[in-house]
């Protein structure tokens, strides 16, 4: 290859000499390595070369004179080169680039709980940088999520703002939230718990979109999301960033690293507050929640000379949240003068591992969470607390071509109420959860091109019984740059029944289950194909997914066959939520980036009770995409972010007889931002969130009568006050403005 160059170069030099034009060539490494399929080019124009398998290029008719060239590619950290061309001579370049993986192989644990690149991973996961979320401020997790395609963070009650995250259509109970791989936000901290969690903590955030029970256990019936927090040994010295928006939201985040000679450590606190009552659809209510938010988050990094690293953080949360009519205060909480729905927070979370010596490759993982609930809906005083206890011993080794994973997790669940879930008037029966469990899993290199990866779970609950959750996945990579991956596997979930049905547990009713219930489990299989295109000008990712999830054992709450009691049962039937998701990465040489992402799917279940027909799920459109561009104008300094969601039709919670569509009409949500870089450290960033200005029509149901005195007073059909109506932001267009500051 090389003396075939040589011999082009010779011939093509004879035809540079008529011209005013010279040669550019030479080889382009990385770690001591030749890059393949490397784009060197003059931006903005159409002359470049790729490099061979020994990262050799060669490119002819480069005019005389200076000229910038732009060395760029998968997983590299571009890099800009000025060389004067003589006219008629060729010049050699040789260039070293950095790997960069925040681009394409970053390094992710969620899919097979141990460190690997996202190219090597046998389980299909998406990885999301801080960068990514940059492009759409929010002061928290729970609205970030809302640019990936396939999940969708959904409010189900417009007054007190509770919501979950639905992935590939099934509901929030049904998605298991991570930190660190840990399953700190769960039972009753979902229902506030992910407004709490701040975007300065975070270092990425992983998706595993089906079942990932097999490692995971209960909860991760419809797939994960791992946040993992930042490393204390990589964090600046200070960060700052905070910002304000048009109707008097104000988010702060600041984080600061620092060493000792025993560890290195870090502390960031979030602050958000937003006491601006407003009701711009005029039903004296207050649009959204008002919210006095604080987070303090605390990390650490232990140096161990002989030995492997641990580290432990620690997180606390205080929340005042309220909503309701215009004229409530805190003054009015509990009572029936004006309706109000008012949540004070106070939560606590331990998070830790420790690795231990080689070469026993044991690790120890562990968390503890405390989390009290002191609330009000309207007259209905509900007060709860919970403690999650959670311990895991990992051991991995490698027989040969066989990786082999083993682990030993044990987690407790205390919950206590003040609703009959929990007791009765003559005493109280808190409700307890132990589940411990063993799992193993085998990652097989067949060759270079294939792998396999199986796996299998067995759990124990103090209720259900024994649980058995497999999962076994095909990865086949032809080249470095195309993965086909195809998994199948099982997941379940074990309810707390008092945890999600808080509202409605009030009064003298008896809980009754009617039968054993069964947990409720799924199967799924998964077919995914990520493929990596250089292009003229840069390059191009695509991932396309099918995926089909059959369900069963789904526990329903029976509040009406019997006025004096709660009957709870699992659903005589199934529910299937089935689709394809297509997710594309653009990235030119001129800084332009876009992200595009289309999820098709149809969910419902099928009650063999009632026939054959489907019930379709709420809150799970048919057509759901989400788009992000961004354009930097670099001399200037300027950054312009485009980004955004369109939802087609979805089915709504409606009464009989409701005025209200039963289908939410197509919309979408876009928003716009501009970052001026003043200097490296410092930026300034503004824009507008919904842009459109789109708002859904009549949110509450009887919001005159939210207390229901007068339900038989003009009200033909019996409507009920009902704050469930919910599939868009109510606020509508707003500005906002903010700065970064980052000392390193």
């Amino acid at each position: 290859m090389r003396l075939i160059l040589s011999i082009l170069a010779v011939l093509t030099s004879l035809e540079l000499l008529a011209q005013n034009t010279g040669a550019i060539g030479g080889t382009v490494t990385s770690a001591g390595q030749p890059v393949e399929f490397l784009n060197v080019a003059i931006p903005g124009t159409t002359i470049g070369a790729i490099t061979n398998a020994e990262g050799e290029y060669l490119i002819t008719n480069v005019p005389a004179g200076k000229n910038e060239f732009q060395f760029s590619g998968v997983g590299y950290i571009s890099k800009k080169v000025n060389v004067v061309v003589v006219a008629g001579q060729k010049v050699t370049v040789n260039v070293n680039l950095d790997e960069d993986v925040s681009q394409l192989d970053e390094i992710v644990i969620t899919g097979t709980m141990k460190e690997v690149s996202k190219m090597d991973s046998p389980i299909p996961v998406e990885v999301f940088s801080p960068t990514f979320f940059r492009m759409n401020p929010t002061p928290n997790i729970f609205e970030s999520l809302t640019m990936i395609n396939g999940v969708q963070p959904q409010i189900n009650c417009n007054v007190c703002s509770t919501g979950d995250i639905h992935i590939n259509g099934l509901e929030g109970p049904y998605t298991m939230i991570l930190i660190d791989g840990m399953p700190i936000v769960s039972s009753l901290s979902t229902v506030y718990g992910l407004a709490g969690i701040p975007n300065s903590m975070v270092k990425r955030i992983e998706v595993a979109k089906g079942p990932a029970s097999t490692l995971y256990g209960s909860e991760a019936v419809g797939g994960v999301v791992n946040i993992i927090t930042k490393n204390p040994t990589s964090t600046p010295r200070l960060s700052v960033d905070a910002f304000g928006t048009s109707v008097g939201e104000f988010n702060m985040d600041v984080s600061s690293g620092f060493k000792t000679k025993a560890a290195d450590g870090l502390i960031g606190v979030n602050y958000f507050n937003y006491t601006n009552r407003r009701d711009i659809n005029d039903d004296n209510f207050t649009d959204v929640t008002l919210q006095d938010r604080v987070s303090i988050f605390n990390k650490w990094s232990f140096k161990r000379p002989s030995s492997k690293n641990g580290s432990l953080a620690l997180r606390y949360i205080y929340e005042n949240r309220y909503g309701g009519e215009m004229q409530w205060t805190h003054d009015f909480r509990g009572t029936d003068i004006y309706y109000g729905e008012s949540i004070f927070t106070n939560r606590v979370e331990v998070i830790g591992n420790h690795e231990f010596n080689s070469p026993s490759n044991i690790n120890l993982d562990y968390s503890y969470n405390y989390h009290l609930q002191d609330s009000y809906y309207g007259v209905v005083k509900y007060l709860a607390k919970q403690h999650v206890g959670f311990t895991q011993l990992r051991w991995n080794t490698e027989i040969g071509n066989h990786e082999l994973l083993v682990g030993a997790p044990l987690r407790y669940i205390f919950y206590d109420d003040n609703t009959p879930g929990t007791g009765n008037e003559f005493e109280n029966d808190p409700n307890i959860t132990l589940l411990p469990g063993i799992f193993v899993q085998d990652e097989y290199k067949i060759s270079s091109q294939l792998t396999t990866l199986m796996g299998a779970r067995y759990d124990h609950h103090n209720i259900h019984g024994s649980i058995f959750t497999p999962r076994v996945s095909l990865k086949y990579s032809p080249n470095s740059f195309s993965t086909l991956r195809l998994t199948s596997g099982s997941g379940f979930r074990v309810v707390n029944l008092f945890t999600e049905e808080h509202a409605a547990l009030t009064g003298s009713r008896e809980v009754v289950l009617r039968n054993d219930l069964n947990p409720e489990q799924s199967w799924n299989v998964n077919l995914n194909y990520a493929r990596t295109q250089v292009i003229q000008n840069g390059f191009f990712n695509f991932d396309l997914s099918l995926f089909y999830t059959y369900f069963k054992n789904k526990i329903i709450g029976d509040f009406i066959s019997d006025p004096n009691a709660i009957i709870y049962d699992n659903l005589a039937g199934h529910a299937v939520s089935r689709g394809v998701t297509l997710n594309t990465d653009v990235m030119l040489n001129n800084g332009i980036k876009l992200i595009s992402g289309v999820t098709i799917q149809d969910v419902f279940s099928i009650n063999d009770m009632e026939g054959p027909g489907k019930i379709p799920q709420v809150h799970a459109p048919l057509f759901s995409g989400t788009f992000t561009a961004s354009y930097p104008i670099t001399k200037a300094g300027l950054t312009i972010d485009l980004n955004g969601k369109v939802n087609g039709p979805m089915y709504l919670p409606v009464v009989p007889n409701d005025f209200r569509p039963a289908k939410s009409p197509w919309f979408a949500l876009a928003n716009v931002q501009i970052t001026k870089k003043i200097k490296n450290n410092f930026e300034v960033y503004g824009g507008v969130k919904n842009i459109l200005n789109f708002i859904p029509k009549d949110p509450l149901l009887r919001p005159f009568d939210p207390f229901d005195k007068n339900i038989n007073q003009d009200n033909p059909y019996g409507y009920t006050f009902d704050t469930s109506y919910n599939y868009a932001p109510l606020q509508g267009a707003k500005g906002f403005l903010g700065v970064r500051w980052t000392i390193d």
